[in-house]
């Protein structure tokens, strides 16, 4: 079993084909509550997540840009599998840019405090 690092509205199984998350062996049977929404906000068929989600379809290069916009992510953020949240890595670096560079300095400080432990 893999960590997923999509958000769990999209649903858990979009990990299998775009992460290294989500056990070998899941299978999902029809569209999720939340894969639904997401294909037809992507201009496809309701199933078009859900077919994704167990193989049986790769979304084009197009397709996966829009898959990257609707999750608010650069293809770049998405292959980050160094990130273990890539969308509040994000959101933190865009905070940070408001504070003047002794606020930076101490907001640093203080994470690689936490993360050293």
């Amino acid at each position: 079993m893999w960590v997923c690092r999509l958000p769990v509205h999209i649903g858990p199984a979009v990990c299998i084909v775009f992460t290294e998350t989500c056990s070998e062996s899941t299978t999902f049977s029809g569209p999720t509550e939340s894969s639904a929404p997401m294909s037809l906000s992507l201009g496809q068929s309701e199933s078009y997540i859900n077919k994704i989600e167990n193989r049986r379809t790769l979304p084009s290069m197009t397709g996966f840009f829009y898959i990257c916009e609707y999750l608010n992510i650069t293809p770049q953020e998405f292959f980050n599998f160094d990130a273990a949240a890539p969308r509040k890595a994000k959101e933190l670096l865009h905070e940070i840019e408001k504070l003047t560079p002794e606020q930076s300095e101490h907001v640093l400080q203080i994470v690689r405090d936490i993360s050293h432990k």
